[in-house]
């Protein structure tokens, strides 16, 4: 079992159903991560130059070929960051910076090998953000980055023209002890062991067949 599968006790993740005041035992302090603000920014990059590094294999035989790529999204940072607050709007800042997102190229070489390399896009963010006042412990911003590239063609070298779509991130974000209501710990059932036991739907059937209330036909044409 887990949480979604085969187990319906309350003090689980899933749905609200009926009241939701019901069960509520504690307010608990949790360390996480309180989000002031986000934005989310969506673009397509046509022809975009990246160099690439860390090859594997470190020596493919040119020329090469693109096959695909994809993003490395826990690298992803903000580079020359600015924040410039305005003095018209308490708590909203003027935040720019240049987004860099690590990408993994999958390429072939001459000889049909496949191989990798990563390079990073930089993209150029200029946007307004509610930026809470300074504090003991500090906001950062971050970013998060996803990519799919619709082509890509080899230059030379270890250079690659790509055409990735982008989904970026923008929080304002800090580290927090934040108090909240909860129904109590999560009750954790036992794992379900994967296994390609073909009796097992066969055994789970019923002896015999359920009975069925069905209303009689009113007329039978023979």
């Amino acid at each position: 079992m887990s949480f979604f599968s085969g187990n319906r006790q309350g003090c689980n993740p899933g749905p609200l159903v009926g009241n939701p005041l019901q069960g509520l035992c504690e307010k608990a302090c949790i360390q996480t991560t309180k989000v002031f603000d986000a934005c989310m920014k969506q673009l397509q990059l046509d022809a975009t130059t990246i160099e690439l590094t860390d090859l594997d294999p470190a020596d493919p035989v040119a020329p090469l070929t693109f096959v695909s790529c994809s993003t490395v999204t826990n690298d992803v940072t903000i580079d020359n960051l600015v924040v410039d607050r305005f003095d018209d709007r308490p708590c909203f800042a003027r935040v720019t910076g240049s987004v860099s997102v690590p990408v993994l190229v999958n390429f072939t070489d001459a000889n049909g090998v496949a191989g990798t390399g990563t390079g990073t896009i930089a993209v150029p963010v200029d946007v307004v953000l509610y930026v809470p006042q300074p504090s003991v412990v500090p906001y950062r911003v971050t970013a998060f980055a996803n990519a799919i590239c619709s082509g890509g063609a080899f230059v030379d070298g270890t250079t690659f023209t790509i055409n990735p779509c982008l989904t970026i991130i923008i929080r304002v974000v800090v580290d927090a002890e934040l108090l909240v209501p909860t129904y109590g710990y999560c009750q954790i059932p036992p794992c379900q062991d994967y296994t390609q036991d073909v009796c097992t739907g066969f055994f789970d059937l019923p002896l015999y067949p359920a009975q069925q209330s069905v209303n009689p036909p009113t007329q039978c044409n023979l």
